[in-house]
């Protein structure tokens, strides 16, 4: 396919059938040994790498909004997944969840990363009534509660080792950035609005008062006492999970959060409006085609010069996503206009009619490359921006969904 319908409804037939594209690929995720596994390119399962919780919590949250939106035959890869979560990848000795299955490799780590998409699955499932997942939701929240939750700074931690007794000396803004996504379904899901309120404050801290103070270039990495490192992993720039420098995608992925928030809480701050659009246009300055060829550099400097200028599916999806949200909450052509252009833009590059879902990285030429993602592991971001453009706003993507089947 060269272009896009310009056709509202065809354009919605469109999104669809790229629904059901993302998910049909999925589906070969399903181990036969439990929880979802990563895929390659040709979308076969890579039986190399073990089971990761994170793969498999993501994985659990697609079938859940899939099933959700009345998806009956992904109500048993659902229940696949939250069995998983209750058994194989949770750590019964000491309480959690393991990075990947035991029985393969054994990381002496307990990750809020990991936990955050555990609690996001678990809400999801709930939300879709999904046997066990209440359970798995309360048993989620109480770990985060417990290990993760930094009262006084209003901040996850982000790492422990396997028995609690010692925590990494890092404090990430990624992490956190995904506990504010899984709390807001959490909220969504048990009523509660504290984690709707902890998600606030999370992101007053880090994007009202850190991106903010930093012209909206968001540091992401900060010691234990949440003071910034600006130089953390300048000799690893293209790290998968902590680049070096500000992560353009995370803007993106932020003006979203903040758009939901917006709709979240009642009498909503001013902020979280002006923000979330200040973080959108800073992305769509410092990060769009700005070395010659069309895409999204993966990571800038403190300066706004690119430094990794490898393309990543998942951060354009994220701006498809912070356009298709905040242009329901506050219709602007111009948010129309990002949204036409990047959904072309992936339309060329990125999805692939021939291996299946998107390609999940390419080099500075939009050609496909393999130096920070190998494979496509999981459907989250593109399956999450499609049904972005699909649903009207909600204060998250799965209470808006349960809204509509009301």
């Amino acid at each position: 396919m060269t272009g896009l319908p310009e056709d509202t409804e065809a354009f919605r037939g469109w999104l669809e059938h790229e629904a059901r594209r993302l998910l049909d690929f999925a589906v070969a995720s399903r181990h036969p040994g439990g929880g979802f596994g990563w895929l390659d390119d040709g979308g076969r399962l890579d039986e190399s790498r073990p089971v990761q919780t994170w793969v498999t919590s993501r994985m659990t949250y697609v079938f859940a909004l899939a099933h959700l939106r009345g998806d009956d035959d992904a109500a048993a890869l659902v229940d696949h997944g939250v069995t998983a979560l209750r058994t194989l990848l949770h750590d019964d000795e000491h309480g959690g969840w393991l990075a990947s299955d035991p029985r393969v490799e054994v990381i002496d780590e307990k990750r809020a990363y990991d936990h955050a998409f555990v609690v996001l699955a678990a809400a999801t499932a709930t939300v879709a009534g999904r046997p066990g997942a209440a359970e798995l939701l309360a048993d989620a929240l109480r770990v985060v509660e417990q290990r993760f939750w930094e009262e006084e700074a209003g901040l996850c931690l982000d790492v422990w080792d396997r028995g609690w007794s010692a925590q990494e000396p890092y404090r990430g803004a990624n992490a956190n950035m995904h506990m504010t996504e899984a709390f807001l379904a959490a909220s969504e899901a048990t009523g509660d609005v504290i984690w709707r309120d902890r998600a606030l404050g999370i992101a007053e801290r880090l994007v009202h008062g850190e991106a903010r103070r930093n012209v909206w270039r968001l540091p992401e990495h900060f010691d234990a006492g949440w003071r910034v490192v600006l130089e953390y992993n300048h000799d690893d720039p293209a790290h998968p999970f902590r680049p070096y420098g500000a992560t353009v995608g995370h803007w993106f992925e932020w003006a979203r959060l903040l758009g939901h928030l917006h709709l979240a809480v009642p009498n909503p701050p001013a902020w979280l409006l002006a923000d979330a659009r200040s973080l959108f246009e800073a992305g769509a300055l410092e990060g769009w085609a700005v070395d010659g060829a069309d895409g999204i550099v993966y990571t800038v400097g403190f300066d706004g010069a690119p430094v990794v200028r490898e393309r990543m599916h998942w951060v354009v999806t994220e701006a498809i996503g912070a356009a298709a949200l905040l242009g329901g909450v506050t219709p602007d052509p111009v948010l129309h206009e990002w949204q036409r252009t990047w959904w072309q833009y992936a339309v060329r590059y990125l999805i692939d009619d021939v291996g299946g879902s998107w390609h999940h990285e390419l080099d500075p030429t939009n050609v496909p490359g393999r130096t920070v993602w190998q494979g496509k592991p999981d459907v989250y971001h593109a399956y999450q921006a499609v049904l972005l453009c699909l649903t009207p706003p909600g204060a998250s993507l799965v209470g808006a969904l349960a809204a509509l089947g009301r």
